[in-house]
C-alpha cells in the first residue's frame, strides 16, 4: 500500500512500502508551489522507469553493454479545460547507446517489457476498476 499525505496547498508526500517517500506538487498557476513532479508528471514517469527497467536488465541478460539510455514519454490528453482530460495516447521511446548494441536485442527487450513484463503500462491498458473510498476520523 502507499500512503500519500497532504504537506498544504497542493503538496503531498508519498509514502510507499519501500519507505523511499517522494514529493508531488502543482504548478504555482495552480496553488501549488512546484515541489515536485505532478501527479500527472509522475503516472508518466513512472511508465517509463518501469519499462526502462525491464529493458536494461533483459539486455544485461543478453549480455548488451548499455552506456547510456534515457526515455522519452510524450503523453496525449483531451483539450484543455474539459475534464478528466484522460490521456488518449501515450508514446514510450527508448533511447540507447552501447558497444555494438544489436538491434534485434534491443527490439526484443523493448516488446518484452511492453507486452509481458512492465506492471505499469499493462495496467494502464487494462483500464482497471479503480474505487473510490472515504471516511472522516
Amino acid at each position: 500500500m502507499v500512503t500519500v499525505n497532504w504537506l498544504g496547498k497542493m503538496a503531498f508526500e508519498a509514502n510507499p512500502e519501500s519507505g523511499n517517500k517522494f514529493l508531488m506538487d502543482a504548478y504555482p498557476d495552480s496553488g501549488g508551489e512546484g515541489k515536485g513532479p505532478t501527479p500527472v508528471e509522475a503516472l508518466l514517469s513512472s511508465a517509463a522507469a518501469c519499462s526502462a527497467m525491464d529493458v536494461v536488465s533483459i539486455l544485461a541478460k543478453k549480455q548488451q553493454v548499455v552506456t547510456s539510455y534515457r526515455v522519452e514519454v510524450d503523453g496525449v490528453r483531451g483539450e484543455p479545460g474539459v475534464y478528466p482530460r484522460p490521456f488518449q495516447k501515450i508514446t514510450i521511446r527508448h533511447i540507447l547507446s552501447g558497444e555494438n548494441l544489436d538491434p534485434v536485442a534491443v527490439a526484443r527487450a523493448v516488446q518484452l517489457s511492453d507486452e509481458k513484463y512492465c506492471t505499469v503500462v499493462t495496467t494502464l491498458r487494462a483500464a482497471p476498476e479503480v474505487v473510490a473510498e472515504w471516511s472522516i476520523e
